[in-house]
């Protein structure tokens, strides 16, 4: 049954958003009638638009469709948490009593009665979500899932379910803690992948954060499961209601007891290592091999195979699926190659715990090549919360380029700019450049002495991606493409 039938049209307040356009193609996939406003045309509002949904980028209430704006009570208003508090089509949906609800709601009506998958997390819950999504698709396991990101196997940031589907088909949702959104789930299966600090602007201190954590760890249903990354606050485990069985994961026995791996090595790009589950019936499943980079990627893959084994994957079909996992748009994306020794990475992190895992890996990948980094960093709060961090974490580049703070939904704060982290940095080669002149600086780079090149970030630095790749293409290849 739709939860949601009585609304015919659907209006969103940031659309472009990735979680917010998952929602939209739901709605539309589903009979709604589906609307949007953004703040900027991208490929995801392009990609929405040649589905079917039509998109506008002025703040003007007059540009609402005329369908939604005579029928309030046929309307469900879905919006963003990003949205400026001052925006005007918002006011005047609150003024004229349309029903306005905000993404995380959205998603706990549409997960109400069902079994779901929650993966919660400072970093890592996009990846994780979409291998769960992905092992269970491959494996033909009927299932639903509303991604962070596109995953590169689906080919998007939506699984929908079989038509018709019970509220026996799980569906796999990502468990946002921003704003303390996930606790509109009570999901069956969770995963808690990290509860570093992060959002304080939000919570203010990190045990504020970790108890939103503990409330939403509460949350799992009777009979449940909890996985709990070794990193996270292990505290989590006693927040869970009796009956909730918690594991906890990690690459060694010590640190996962109840999941971790044996025979792990790195062969290039891909990991090679076995499955080992004490905790769910002392699995074993050996010869895994994960084509995407990163120890914390093999991580989220023991936590992402064990979730779907609990909704209904059989384990003798893991090792086909996660042979086929082809990853996520932006989290670790090689770009362009260039033989063994040059390539282009392009990764969402925005978080120093994750440009740290990031770097680490790009580095252990090359060893002993020079590494440039260009990072545009997200917000001014997290930037003055964490401009430490940031520093230490981009100093594992052998060069840093910095580009001025995407300031997404916030105002600027005073004294808060790139250059505190700037002033912070150890490398001997660093630099402040606005997108316009880093592309003149590449661009005119005769013989540049470097052989990685990594764009970091969770703004719009991704626009910059496909300039940067003509770039070295002409650099490397000699070709425009």
């Amino acid at each position: 049954m739709n939860p949601v039938a009585q609304f015919p049209y659907v209006y969103f307040l940031g659309i472009g958003g990735i979680g917010m356009s998952a929602l939209a193609r739901w709605f539309r996939a589903n009979g709604h009638i589906v609307w949007g406003y953004d703040k900027t045309r991208t490929p995801l509002t392009e990609a929405l638009q040649h589905e079917g949904i039509h998109v506008h980028y002025a703040d003007d209430p007059l540009s609402i469709p005329t369908e939604v704006r005579v029928n309030p009570d046929k309307t469900l208003v879905v919006l963003t948490p990003a949205m400026p508090k001052d925006h005007r089509e918002w006011a005047w949906l609150r003024e004229n009593n349309f029903n306005i609800q905000k993404r995380s709601q959205v998603l706990g009506l549409l997960t109400q009665g069902r079994r779901t998958v929650a993966v919660a997390g400072t970093h890592g819950k996009t990846t994780t979500s979409s291998m769960v999504a992905h092992l269970l698709h491959h494996a033909q396991v009927p299932a639903g899932a509303f991604l962070g990101g596109i995953c590169v196997n689906l080919d998007s940031n939506l699984l929908l379910p079989p038509a018709e589907a019970g509220p026996e088909v799980p569906v796999v949702v990502e468990a946002d803690e921003y704003d303390r959104s996930f606790l509109t789930l009570h999901p069956d299966v969770a995963i808690v992948t990290s509860t570093d600090a992060d959002h304080l602007d939000i919570y203010g201190e990190q045990s504020a954060l970790v108890d939103s954590f503990r409330q939403f760890v509460s949350q799992i249903k009777p009979g449940g499961t909890l996985l709990l990354n070794h990193t996270a606050d292990q505290s989590l485990a006693t927040a869970v209601q009796p009956g909730v069985r918690v594991l906890r994961y990690g690459l060694t026995p010590e640190q996962g007891p109840d999941l971790h791996t044996g025979h792990i090595q790195a062969q290039g790009h891909k990991f090679h290592f076995d499955l080992l589950a004490p905790g769910l019936g002392d699995m074993r499943v050996p010869g895994l091999e994960l084509p995407v980079p990163g120890y914390h990627n093999v991580e989220n893959l023991l936590a992402a195979a064990a979730a779907a084994s609990i909704v209904g994957l059989p384990w003798e079909q893991l090792p086909e699926a996660v042979a086929a996992y082809r990853g996520v748009h932006r989290r670790f994306e090689f770009v362009l190659t260039k033989g063994e020794d040059h390539a282009f990475i392009d990764d969402y992190a925005h978080h120093p715990r994750e440009i740290e895992a990031f770097l680490r890996s790009v580095r252990a990948l090359y060893p002993g090549k020079r590494i440039r980094a260009i990072f545009q960093p997200h917000l001014y709060t997290r930037t003055r919360d964490f401009v430490d961090g940031f520093a230490q974490s981009l100093s594992l580049a052998d060069e840093v380029i910095l580009l001025p703070i995407y300031p997404a939904r916030e105002q600027p704060i005073e004294g808060v700019e790139s250059d505190i982290i700037f002033e912070k940095l150890t490398t001997t080669r660093k630099a402040l450049l606005t997108k316009e002149r880093l592309l003149q600086v590449e661009s005119a780079y005769g013989d540049d002495d470097f052989e990685v090149l990594v764009t970091i970030g969770a703004g719009d630095i991704d626009q910059l991606v496909p300039e940067l790749k003509k770039i070295l293409n002409k650099k490397w290849y000699g070709a425009e493409a």
